[in-house]
């Protein structure tokens, strides 16, 4: 029999941040004319960053129904292929295929992400939403959504994740970012359901209850492909969350706190959430973009230093006794990794690889992570000649929320003494901070992107329209969906 009194069986109210993120989907408004923007060049961004995935076959193994040949009426497509399945497949479709190659944007705080992972779910389930009013005709209650809602739940989606990514370390408790992933689309996906406010906490709670990823996948000796598509699995659960609650499946009030049950107690160590500001559009008008380079975004700057050196020392490499690396303490933890490299995926998440390729090349593409590159036996002759250490300041800087830097800083010494500068980039390319710098960067990689999918024409059709605003908010979902067929 228990021991617990029948008060420990009392309903409690639902948890505070469950209600918070409830209240921000339900009431706030955004108006922030830099957000909308921004979100604009992500889903460019974002959407490029899948087609260039579809030239790998390990991505594109994954695509497509469960059952080959099942057809799903007015379906949500997937970009770039002639899919058309179910909301919650095609999810985690686009969601794999943004994140394949690790070049979309980029949160980095106490906990790190990619925001653009949530963008599996809003698109699928606009399309998928939008179809089904279509199909329904006159009779229907709801009219096609337009792209302006899909940047609105982009920009919401970002919101949660990263505001949640602030001040609470997930990772530190062997726990991967994707968990955000999966609260941020299930309560965007509740919100385009139509749900309501209790519902939404609802949608929450499961999002909560069903968080508990592992990040084996990301570290040695177990890194792996899955963290390619990991955040498409969470995006599409989320999704799959909120129309379970739309059909009536009751909510868990007390997910996050409850004694010895609850998110708190069993996944985070008894501590509570940390939450400093309110949500708004911050992530969404600061998030970091990757352009130049598809690499983990601790590493990001120094690539750039990296292709700086190049010239110097393309031709002296025989001659480099050691090389310097100087960089943030979360690229310590994360990146730096000595010893073999054994698959694309390993490769991308090795500070050491990704200076070692540039320096030698004077590049850095996703094509230089496969085996015909890796075994190049110079990047591992490299790698064993470089000592990387924390510079306090980088650290120091990369938590400063005026600044949020991600610096590092590369020097090579050569066998007869001599050396080059110290190359030191305290802010990507892809920064707010170099935003002037960085737009056209994007367009151009975007633009590049399209054309490895679209004939000519298609490919600048789609381009045109990105670039202008007005136009693009106005467009109904199905319209631009379709012109991203294949």
């Amino acid at each position: 029999m228990s021991s617990h009194t029948a008060d420990t069986n009392l309903r409690p109210d639902p948890d505070a941040e469950l209600v918070a993120i409830a209240d921000y989907l339900c009431d706030t408004k955004i108006d922030s004319a830099e957000a909308l923007t921004t979100a604009r060049h992500c889903l460019m961004d974002s959407l490029g960053c899948a087609m260039l995935a579809l030239q790998y076959p390990e991505c594109t193994k994954h695509l497509g129904p469960f059952v080959p040949g099942t057809l799903v009426p007015n379906g949500a497509r997937v970009p770039g292929t002639s899919h058309v399945l179910d909301p919650v497949k095609a999810a985690f479709d686009i969601g794999a295929m943004v994140r394949w190659l690790d070049f979309n944007d980029t949160w980095l705080a106490a906990e790190w992400g990619h925001p653009s992972d949530n963008l599996g779910a809003i698109l699928a389930l606009g399309d998928f939403l939008s179809r089904q009013a279509m199909a329904r005709g006159p009779a229907s209650e709801q009219a096609p959504l337009t792209v302006a809602d899909i940047l609105d739940a982009m920009i919401r989606a970002h919101e949660i994740q990263g505001v949640l990514a602030l001040e609470n370390s997930f990772n530190r408790v062997g726990l991967d970012h994707v968990l955000l992933v999966k609260v941020a689309s299930a309560g965007v996906a509740a919100r385009m359901l139509g749900l309501d406010k209790d519902q939404v906490i609802d949608v929450l709670s499961h999002a909560w209850i069903d968080g508990q990823s592992l990040r084996t996948y990301r570290h040695a000796p177990n890194t792996g492909s899955r963290k390619s598509w990991a955040a498409g699995d969470a995006s599409s659960r989320g999704l799959r969350l909120a129309m379970m609650v739309a059909k009536g499946e009751m909510g868990l009030p007390s997910a996050l706190t409850a004694k010895g049950w609850g998110f708190q107690d069993v996944l985070f160590k008894g501590e509570p959430l940390r939450r400093s500001r309110d949500y708004g559009s911050y992530v969404m008008e600061h998030v970091l973009f990757k352009l130049s380079f598809p690499a983990e975004f601790h590493a990001q700057t120094a690539v750039e230093c990296a292709m700086a050196l190049h010239p110097e020392v393309r031709d002296r490499i025989d001659q480099i006794e050691r090389i310097e690396l100087t960089t943030q303490e979360s690229a310590i933890r994360i990146i730096s990794k000595d010893g073999p490299l054994h698959n694309p995926a390993d490769r991308d998440h090795c500070l050491q690889y990704m200076v070692a390729v540039p320096l030698l090349f004077g590049r850095l593409s996703a094509e230089d992570y496969e085996d015909a590159v890796a075994l190049d036996p110079r990047i591992d002759q490299l790698r064993a000649k470089m000592q990387v250490r924390e510079d306090p300041r980088y650290s120091t800087e990369y938590l400063d929320a005026d600044k949020r830097s991600i610096a590092n800083a590369v020097q090579v010494f050569f066998s007869d003494g001599s050396a080059t500068e110290k190359v030191e980039v305290d802010y990507p390319i892809g920064h707010r901070r170099r935003r002037d710098e960085g737009i056209p960067v994007l367009e151009k990689k975007f633009a590049a992107a399209l054309r490895t999918r679209f004939p000519r024409r298609q490919a600048e059709r789609i381009q045109t329209l990105c670039q202008d605003e007005t136009a693009l908010l106005a467009t109904p979902v199905p319209r631009f969906m379709e012109l991203l067929l294949p």
